[in-house]
């Protein structure tokens, strides 16, 4: 009971990690399965992530596969592992890179995703509706993720007191 808190936070980083590095090496590998020279990247944990192309022959596919692949890999694990710890890693990353689109195009950095995303074309509608849903899962999975790993010991709902 004592390690609940700790073991939480634990698990708190290794989402945020798993999150940053599978968002950045969607965009690394993508970018150069396209022809796109990496110019510079930082993979460090405790950085925030980057990836630098030039020339990027197609910045929509490279720019597209950091939130698909950092939302789409841990929730293809989950669904393999079947483990609440997992289910966890997974709805934070659906829910860190569908805020993180979202707080880029409120916020306009033209060094976020989502500013280059629209620069190069991306539809608003298509960028929308990846939040939208990104969001909307991860906040409710995550939600009862949060309360599954916090239980050490669940207790049911019929069970006779002694």
């Amino acid at each position: 009971m004592r390690n609940r808190p700790v073991r939480f936070a634990l698990l708190l980083l290794a989402s945020w990690v798993t999150m940053t590095q599978l968002h950045e090496l969607g965009h690394i590998v993508a970018g150069q399965c396209c022809g796109g020279t990496l110019v510079s990247f930082d993979l460090t944990p405790w950085h925030l992530p980057y990836s630098l192309f030039e020339p990027d022959p197609f910045p929509l596919v490279t720019l597209w596969s950091g939130p698909v692949l950092g939302s789409g890999a841990p929730l293809a694990v989950a669904l393999v592992v079947k483990r609440p710890w997992m289910w966890f890693i997974a709805h934070f990353c659906l829910l860190a890179n569908g805020s993180y689109l979202t707080i880029a195009w409120i916020t306009g950095d033209s060094h976020l995703d989502t500013t280059k995303l629209l620069e190069h074309g991306a539809h608003p509608i298509c960028i929308g509706l990846f939040c939208g849903i990104t969001i909307g899962i991860g906040y409710l999975g995550f939600r009862h993720s949060c309360r599954e790993v916090w239980q050490l010991h669940p207790i049911k709902k019929n069970a006779r007191r002694t």
